[in-house]
């Protein structure tokens, strides 16, 4: 009879500021091309990334999902700041900021890593 024991590890990076600027665009170029062609895609990909409803930023009137997103992310990641901050940064670049958001998912999922080892006991 054979047993088995699996160890999981992971990791999370936290240093309490975004891992890139609001004017980080050229960091990654293909989140600056979606965000310029095509806003509302890649609003719709990053909520959707983030766990919440893909369609939760076509009601973004009065940029409250964009301000309760980033306060969320802030919350989840550990990343100081305020919801004025939030508020202005969304007011004065909309676009960065979502593009800003998207960045910061993919760079934590990149962050979050797994490493599972298995082992197997054979008994004679």
């Amino acid at each position: 009879m054979a047993g088995q024991t699996t160890v999981v590890m992971t990791s999370h990076s936290s240093s309490g500021t975004w891992t890139t600027g609001i004017c980080d665009c050229c960091s990654d170029m293909s989140t600056c091309c979606c965000g310029f062609w095509c806003l509302p895609c890649m609003q719709c990909q990053t909520v959707s990334q983030f766990g919440w409803c893909f369609c939760m930023p076509l009601l973004d009137c009065c940029l409250l999902v964009s301000c309760c997103l980033r306060k969320k992310m802030r919350e989840q990641y550990s990343i100081n700041g305020s919801c004025c901050d939030d508020l202005c940064i969304v007011c004065c670049c909309y676009p960065c900021a979502w593009c800003q958001m998207n960045r910061e998912i993919k760079t934590r999922a990149r962050a979050y890593t797994s490493t599972v080892v298995t082992t197997q006991v054979a008994r004679s």
